[in-house]
């Protein structure tokens, strides 16, 4: 019995000795268990950073591409734009008379660029001899002549022959060879998808381009007029217009429909009558208030 009681007693003084150890470990297993929530509660809040840094790069991305994608929208609607006092696009290309660049070519004069979709075809062939015959004209108002044709300058030399027996006179102006249709597609006369070769395409294929660009000094398009393939251009017309973009380049007047050198022009409606006095000693013909003429300047 005594024994008994010696053993519950060690038992007693050994659980004693125990209990702040057991209670020791107890805090740091609970400490433990705290430190793994806060580690899973700080995982769990970087991984929800790193969702939402995530997600605000694939919005920006988004974003980006979106603005991308506009950027050559604008792009493409300003190149598919060409229009008047647009700056006429630059390019350097094969022509009948060699490579030129066309704004070095230019230099300080006015210039025409007049298109035709392929060689040797009816229509163009009788333009082509009539400028050939006007050139002086043109000349005399310091207005440089160049063709296009969407062929390669070995047919060039051949249709100028054709030309010439056809009209009498041999063209004596460059005319460029857009045989990979770049200069078509540049001056919006062909759209971009239209290939790169003029190998195997018809006239019928290149039919829009039958346009004519006057520019200006400047480099920038003065005027510009599509025809049809059936439809011969009437260069008197051009020349005409020509004559009011030049007069009206130098003077504040506008001219009237069917206007010719010479005739009456109109003082544009932003001159007011004060200004038009010192302009117009001599006066002028009212016919409505917006509406005054008087003789043209330039004789």
């Amino acid at each position: 019995m005594a024994t008994k009681i010696k053993i519950a007693d060690k038992r007693k003084k050994t659980v004693k000795k125990l209990k702040p150890k057991v209670k020791k470990r107890s805090k740091n297993i609970k400490k433990i268990k705290i430190n793994k929530v806060e580690a899973q509660r700080q995982d769990a809040e970087i991984q929800e950073i790193q969702k939402e840094q995530r997600l605000e790069a694939q919005m920006q991305q988004i974003q980006k591409e979106q603005r991308l994608e506009e950027d050559e929208k604008i792009k493409k609607r300003e190149k598919m734009t060409l229009k008047i006092n647009s700056l006429a696009p630059d390019f350097t290309a094969e022509t009948s008379e060699g490579k030129l660049s066309l704004h070095a070519w230019l230099g300080d004069s006015w210039g025409i660029l007049f298109s035709h979709p392929k060689d040797f075809t009816p229509v163009c062939t009788t333009e082509l001899g009539a400028l050939a015959k006007m050139k002086p004209e043109f000349e005399k108002r310091n207005v440089k002549v160049m063709g296009l044709s969407v062929d390669p300058v070995s047919d060039h030399v051949k249709w100028l022959e054709d030309i010439n027996d056809v009209c009498g006179l041999k063209p004596n102006y460059p005319i460029i060879a857009d045989e990979k249709l770049e200069i078509a597609k540049l001056y919006n006369m062909l759209e971009g998808d239209a290939g790169a070769t003029s190998m195997g395409r018809t006239a019928v294929d290149n039919q829009t381009v039958r346009t004519v660009y006057v520019i200006r000094p400047d480099k920038r398009i003065g005027l510009f007029l599509t025809y049809p393939m059936t439809t011969g251009r009437n260069f008197h017309e051009i020349l005409r217009a020509i004559d009011s973009m030049q007069l009206t380049a130098k003077h504040k007047v506008a001219t009237p429909a069917d206007w010719k050198k010479g005739e009456d022009v109109i003082i544009v409606p932003s001159v007011t009558n004060e200004e038009a006095k010192k302009i117009y000693p001599d006066g002028w013909k009212t016919i409505k208030p917006y509406l005054r003429k008087v003789p043209d300047p330039s004789k």
